[in-house]
């Protein structure tokens, strides 16, 4: 799959890439210290790259930290 590279507010770079039509992932790059975010693709448009950096810029702002393994563990409902 491929990728969009773009610059925030903050002057900090990151790879946007397209996992699926229901997620992107925020990649930080080139000394960016932030964690990588998950967003959810706006609806009127499919494709990274067809978007202006205003719009990046707002689904990032929109968006929370990702956690690769899920966020915070749950607990168990077997457990008493």
């Amino acid at each position: 799959m491929s990728f969009r590279r773009f610059t925030d507010r903050n002057g900090q770079h990151w790879d946007v890439r397209d996992r699926s039509k229901a997620e992107w992932v925020f990649e930080p790059v080139l000394g960016n210290p932030s964690a990588p975010r998950r967003v959810k693709p706006p609806g009127y448009e499919s494709d990274p790259f067809e978007l202006t950096d205003q719009d990046l810029r707002r689904l990032l702002d929109e968006s929370g930290p990702w956690h690769p393994e899920g966020g915070p563990p749950r607990k168990s409902p077997f457990l008493d």
